[in-house]
């Protein structure tokens, strides 16, 4: 294989600032200097500062998706009561399975990057990631089928045909989304894995503010009703 085809091979994909080590914790643990109390307390901060730029974006993403679905949820409650009973129980019943699913088989390749990353193999970090997304997208496939025939399994479980009928096109309207967390999660670990966590955070406020928007949109200007609603959600 020719030598400039391998240029670059052995580097991150995503081109970051290398941090330096901070040595300030070890110092503050070795100073017999300051009491045990006070070395204690001060190496707690810095831990807790560190991992607070870490988490704090990834808590407010979470957040902020959740806020979002709320929102249809909140939308829908002003149309009648049977597209606010499908909405909630599409938020909180199928789409909140679907995310689990796909959150939990996303979650994997959290730990293989971020053991990719940390052993400098930057090439292993593209092909998880190819790898997670054809996983994902298998998975949703599964799901959209599972959706399809949703009715038929919510009237076996013992709901009205009506709120069967009114959830089923909810579930209809998600089956999107499914396909958007296979390709979401996967991009957002493998971030993560290089602590880089503060864009997600930034497409998620930018989301719920466009996603409130077209959801007016959709439901009180142009009255297209909650499928079209909850396409604006997937």
């Amino acid at each position: 294989m020719d030598y400039s085809q391998n240029v670059g091979i052995d580097q991150p994909i995503l081109q970051t600032k290398p941090e330096e080590p901070n040595s300030e914790l070890e110092e503050v643990l070795s100073d017999t200097s300051l009491s045990y109390f006070w070395r204690l307390r001060r190496a707690g901060s810095l831990e807790l500062g560190t991992l607070f730029r870490l988490a704090a974006p990834a808590v407010i993403v979470y957040l902020l998706n959740c806020f979002t679905s709320m929102s249809t949820q909140i939308f829908c409650g002003h149309l009648v009561n049977l597209q606010l009973a499908a909405s909630a129980l599409g938020n909180n019943g199928v789409q909140a399975f679907a995310y689990g699913v796909m959150l939990g088989v996303g979650s994997a390749v959290e730990t293989l990057c971020g053991q990719a990353y940390g052993a400098h193999k930057y090439e292993m970090l593209g092909i998880y990631l190819q790898r997670l997304t054809v996983l994902l997208m298998t998975t949703g496939l599964i799901l959209t089928i599972l959706y399809i025939f949703s009715k038929p399994f919510l009237i076996l479980l013992g709901q009205s045909p009506s709120i069967a009928s009114a959830l089923s096109l909810f579930t209809y309207g998600l089956i999107p989304q499914i396909f958007a967390y296979a390709a979401n999660f996967p991009i957002q670990k493998f971030l993560q894995a290089q602590s880089i966590v503060n864009p997600s955070a930034y497409i998620a406020a930018a989301t719920l503010v466009v996603h409130i928007l077209l959801t007016w949109l959709v439901l009180f200007k142009f009255g297209w009703g909650l499928l079209y609603a909850v396409l604006v959600l997937s």
